[in-house]
């Protein structure tokens, strides 16, 4: 490794790169979270118990946060609890000062990267590939954003092309599958509380961090000074190992995001289904395993290279044409129902039937 050039730049503008990237895909992480809830809330009035179920998803995950951040304090965990609209975890013992506040952060901070992170320690043997740490020539902002970046999108192209190329008929495919859409729907509850359901929505999130961050400002004071001697440590040691630290949590982010994007196309066919008279709703929803198995079993007497991408790519069309023609269908009155009879009300109060 070639000796690193010491400037103003190296020693102290280049620490804040990799930190800016983490904070620019956890942005984005907070703006696609904010859209699938708004794309909940359109729902919630028919697929009540879909939303509660979704609600529950992010619950459990905010209280596993906050166990983890208890028994990384050594607190204790005397009682867990989750339901739909509420979640709380007792420590047994009661810690204050900088062993309360490290608690609190993991309540706060944890469910945006903890769920993701599993998924990307099982991601590592499901995928095996894109985890690629930045080989920077010159450590400066420029050239370490720019490394940064690049070991996302590595990442992220191994991600895309993973789904691309699924084989829905491989369980340990569809396992991991169905663990990203679950991350997905609930990696932030959406309403808490029983009666008063109070919404929490990215202004909710960012004031209570807020909130959290500047009441012990003496505490960031040390993580920044901790976060530079480790920095300047590894600029003489090994400069990757600073940068790898933080494309840790930005590839947690970008897999929370991906996971978020994939719940997308499942709420449109909720919403879409909404539309379609009742005895016909099940049918867009069955047209996804049928139209797949059937693919696959044409390709296999049709030549082709990419048959499993090309049965994923029927599967979606039919789904669609489906849906599409269910919906043009109900707009023809077919489904029409019978005209109400009506009804004119008498001086004593009584009801009778107009004849027509």
């Amino acid at each position: 490794m070639a000796p690193v050039t010491l400037t103003v730049d190296t020693l102290f503008a280049a620490m804040f790169a990799p930190i800016l990237g983490v904070f620019i895909f956890w942005f984005l992480q907070l703006f696609f979270i904010e859209l699938q809830k708004r794309m909940l809330g359109r729902l919630r009035h028919r697929h009540e118990a879909f939303c509660r179920f979704t609600n529950y998803i992010g619950m459990l995950f905010q209280t596993i946060s906050q166990a983890l951040g208890y028994t990384v304090t050594r607190s204790g965990i005397a009682s867990f609890q989750a339901t739909v609209n509420y979640g709380e975890v007792e420590p047994k013992k009661e810690k204050e000062g900088v062993f309360e506040w490290i608690a609190r952060s993991f309540l706060l901070f944890g469910p945006f990267f903890i769920p993701s992170g599993l998924i990307l320690l099982v991601s590592v043997f499901v995928i095996g590939r894109g985890f690629v740490f930045p080989a920077l020539v010159q450590y400066t902002f420029v050239e370490s954003l720019t490394g940064f970046f690049a070991s996302l999108t590595s990442y992220a192209k191994e991600v895309v092309g993973f789904l691309i190329d699924i084989d829905l008929l491989n369980p340990v495919h569809v396992g991991w599958l169905f663990v990203l859409v679950f991350l997905g729907l609930g990696i932030r509850p959406s309403y808490i509380g029983h009666e008063r359901k109070e919404k929490i929505d990215i202004l909710y999130d960012l004031r209570h961090i807020k909130d959290h961050l500047v009441e012990k400002p003496l505490y960031l004071l040390v993580i920044f000074l901790f976060l530079y001697v480790f920095y300047i440590v590894s600029l003489f040691l090994n400069p990757v190992v600073y940068i790898g630290l933080f494309t840790l949590f930005g590839w947690m982010s970008l897999t929370a995001i991906i996971a978020i994007l994939m719940t997308f196309p499942l709420l449109l066919l909720i919403k879409a289904t909404d539309w379609i008279q009742p005895q016909w709703k099940i049918v867009p929803f069955l047209s996804v395993p049928i139209s797949y198995i059937v693919a696959r079993v044409a390709f296999l007497y049709i030549p082709t290279s990419q048959i499993g991408r090309m049965s994923l790519l029927v599967m979606v069309l039919s789904t669609v044409v489906v849906t599409i023609a269910l919906l043009r269908y109900k707009k023809t009155n077919r489904f029409k129902t019978p005209p109400k009879m009506k009804h004119m009300r008498v001086a004593d109060g009584k009801k009778r039937t107009s004849k027509k």
